[in-house]
């Protein structure tokens, strides 16, 4: 397999994500052949625990590809990893700022790039009390579409069992499974040339959450909510 060129600090991450990966969970990868050996791709993921960006940079990295992905600003500020994030080209989201729509736009040529990018669209772990996804946030829409790269979906689960981050717990022992599934892409031809107002972002948005809601129910074996839960304003 011809692996994507990963620079220093791409390197520099492996060395601590293979072993916390290996440390908190047995990692189940499932659907890497979704993942495109080439080209960009937008990445859309459930988030359930903090835990989950180096179980999906693990899928990512172990299908050849190098992830980057749509993190809060803040974490650019933290000692080392400040320096990590800028140097493996992470891409900074500021929200709720005249910054904010400069995310929409360093995600976009990242994949126009032939990048693959990972975003959480619910913009934070989980709030629904059974662990399914939140109601969220349009810009994972505007990325679809204006990116002409495939959309894959990707769930992760067990995560939450190991750090808890709502309730501060910390469980790595026994050491339990944690499965990251790809599914297929989202085929997204029928939105596509369509003027891009709110009322389309909001319709794709939960296609695609849709999409990941019931691959994650694939995952767990149960039936998937009709709706999805929305945080008090």
């Amino acid at each position: 397999m011809r692996r994507e060129k990963r620079g220093f600090w791409i390197a520099f991450c492996a060395v601590f994500f293979y072993p916390i990966g290996w440390l908190t969970g047995r990692g189940r990868y499932e659907g890497r052949e979704h993942i495109p050996a080439t080209g960009g791709a937008l990445i859309v993921a459930n988030h359930i625990s903090h835990l989950d960006p180096i179980f999906s940079g693990l899928i990512v990295e172990r299908s050849g590809r190098v992830p980057r992905f749509l993190a809060k600003h803040s974490l650019w500020s933290t000692p080392v990893l400040g320096r990590a994030l800028a140097g493996s080209g992470q891409i900074p989201v500021y929200r709720e700022s005249a910054d904010a729509q400069q995310s929409l736009r360093d995600g976009t040529a990242a994949l126009r790039e032939g990048k693959i990018v990972i975003i959480y669209p619910e913009g934070t772990i989980t709030r629904d009390p059974d662990t399914w996804p939140m109601h969220a946030r349009t810009g994972v829409a505007r990325l679809a579409l204006t990116s002409d790269v495939p959309v894959v979906p990707m769930v992760h689960w067990g995560t939450h069992r190991v750090l808890d981050g709502y309730n501060k717990k910390f469980r790595p022992l026994p050491r339990g499974p944690i499965t990251v599934r790809c599914g297929e892409p989202v085929d997204l031809t029928a939105y596509r040339g369509r003027p891009v107002d709110a009322a389309l972002l909001r319709e794709v948005t939960d296609l695609l959450m849709v999409r990941v809601r019931d691959l994650l129910a694939e995952v767990r074996g149960e039936p998937a909510p009709t709706t999805f839960f929305k945080r008090a304003s």
